[in-house]
Formats: structure tokens, sequence, C-alpha cells
């Protein structure tokens, strides 16, 4: 393959693979799996680091991207930002519930979470934007799962690995199959330390249009905050969190 551009290539080079390893990277180590000698990767790692796509920790000098990349894919309906239009809302449900609230969307066969809004509370749950999570074995996943088109819902189950997290995981295709069921009659979805011991989460979808799934919101806390007890009321507040984004975006 001719490679019109080097440098650029290079550079896409870097960003894949930080993008393997989240821990980030010294500057050696990216040279040696780029191919590309150590003086050329710093010029291109500090161009980088200077429009903001990778940082570098001051204490381990390990570098490691940012969330600048998903910022620029974030999805809009009618030139309206999904991240923008979704803070508010997010604000309000975090105040309701007490909890950290989170956004997501799909990105291939994986979930990816774009935006957070943490809890106040001392002890939270709070994650890395940025960060992939599976299709089966938590809240938001169900979600971007189950309202997928049917036949394309059933590719995307076929090609699962349902990997056991904890003794609660899903790992049959037609107990995941009955689940995605209830979550599409409830319009909501939950999971109790499903994919972590001690997390729980409830999810709605959020609609760009009619049977068409844009985003999930949810809610993220630790299970003795939010038992099982809870995650009907929970829900209610999330799927009038998630309405209230749609009626921001016009959708």
């Amino acid at each position: 393959m001719h490679i019109e551009a080097p440098a650029l290539d290079r550079g896409l080079a870097i960003l894949e693979a930080l993008d393997s390893r989240p821990e980030g990277m010294n500057l050696s180590e990216i040279s040696r799996l780029i191919g590309s000698p150590k003086n050329s990767t710093s010029r291109l790692v500090q161009t980088l680091l200077a429009r903001g796509y990778v940082d570098r920790d001051s204490t381990t000098m390990l570098i490691r991207l940012t969330g600048k990349l998903l910022r620029l894919g974030h999805p809009r309906v009618a030139r309206k930002s999904l991240v923008e239009s979704a803070l508010q809302p997010m604000r309000g449900l975090r105040d309701r519930v007490g909890e950290t609230v989170q956004l997501g969307v799909s990105i291939g066969d994986e979930g990816v979470i774009i935006e957070q809004v943490e809890s106040r509370a001392a002890a939270r749950i709070c994650v890395e934007i940025g960060l992939r999570f599976g299709l089966y074995n938590n809240a938001p996943g169900k979600i971007l799962l189950a309202f997928q088109a049917e036949t394309e819902r059933e590719r995307t189950i076929a090609g699962l690995n349902l990997v056991r997290f904890t003794e609660r995981t899903i790992t049959t295709t037609e107990a995941l199959r009955r689940e995605c069921e209830c979550v599409v009659e409830s319009g909501y979805s939950t999971d109790w330390g499903e994919a972590d011991d001690g997390i729980h989460c409830v999810a709605a979808p959020v609609f760009d249009r009619p049977n068409h799934v844009l985003a999930t919101v949810w809610v993220s806390a630790i299970a003795r905050r939010m038992p099982k007890t809870c995650f009907d009321a929970v829900a209610v507040e999330v799927m009038d969190a998630a309405r209230e984004i749609e009626g921001r975006l016009g959708a």
C-alpha cells in the first residue's frame, strides 16, 4: 500500500497504539510499537499534545489518549449536539437520584461512554470518558442491543462472546434474547452486579426517531445505595431524563 502522507499515517498509528493501551505508554514504547525513530515519534507526540489529542502524566510520563476524538464524533440531531443537549437533563437526574449519571452510544458491537455527571457523594462511581463496555452484561449495553432492529440484534448476539464476569452475568444466547424482550417491553434495563460485583445500573434509551436508538442514559451506583428494590423508581427518573434529552434534540 502506497502512503501519500507518511507523517499523518504515523500520527494515526500513535493514536491507534494508545487506544490499545488505555493505561498509557512511554515514548520509547510508542516508538517501538509503530516502528518509527524516537526523535520523529517525539515530534508527532508533541503535536498531538499541543492539539489536545493526548496528554502526558507529569509523574509517570505515560502518554494517554484524551477524549477529544470522541468529542469530534459526538452524534448530532439537526445540528444539535447530543452531549450539549444531554448535560442539563443529566445534572437534573443526578440531583434527583444522588448518583452518577452517564451517557453512551454504540460503536460496532460495543458501547462507549461519551459523558458523565458524577455523584456528589464521597464514595461514587466514576470512569474515564471513552471507556468501552459490552452489550450484554450491563444496563446501558442491554439498551443498545435490545433496541436494534431484530435482524441486526440477532447478528450481534451471534457474534458476542458471553464471558462470565460475576455469578449474575448472562452467559447464554437464549437468556440474552429473553432479557432483550423484557427491556423492550419495559422501556428500560437494569443490571445488579452483572459486570462488576457491587455496582448496580438502570438505563433508558434516547431515540432520535421512532424505533431508532441514538444513545442510552443511565444511573450507576454502589449496590447498597441503589438496591434492586429501588430499580423501578429510579427507572422512572431515568426515562424522564431520556425524554427530556429527546425534547432538547428536537427528536
